[in-house]
């Protein structure tokens, strides 16, 4: 079995290094790290869609790094700071995976940086 990692060497936010990699790729199976909004190194910050967006936005740029896409994906785990954004918060999510949602678990939780919603997500393509 190979094992791939994606953004091992990328730095965080204040341009710290961090200690794991976006994504790891074994076997056809892609572990995508937890995103949030950042661009830059630097958190966004906005409401619960704008976070909402860009945040799958970064886990779509990883996937298609790796040559994944959304109809890859298998599960996401989603932590919201402030469960009343539940319901913006799943607007935005289904118009990203329409009518074939991967299985999910959502909870919340007080967050490491300051931002309303961190997504991960699993993958799956079979190797050709």
């Amino acid at each position: 079995m190979s094992i791939k990692r994606y953004g091992a060497e990328k730095s965080g936010a204040g341009g710290q290094n961090l200690p794991f990699a976006r994504a790891v790729e074994a076997d056809g199976w892609l572990y995508v790290s937890g995103q949030v909004a950042m661009k830059d190194g630097e958190i966004v910050r906005g409401g619960i869609v704008e976070e909402t967006h860009l945040t799958i936005k970064n886990v779509i740029a990883i996937l298609e790094e790796a040559g994944y896409g959304l109809e890859d994906v298998v599960r996401c785990g989603v932590w919201l700071d402030d469960p009343r954004d539940f319901w913006s918060f799943n607007g935005v999510y289904k118009s990203y995976f329409g009518e074939h949602p991967p299985a999910r678990a959502c909870v919340q939780s007080h967050m490491m940086v300051d931002c309303k919603v961190e997504i991960d997500c699993v993958a799956y393509k079979a190797k050709k």
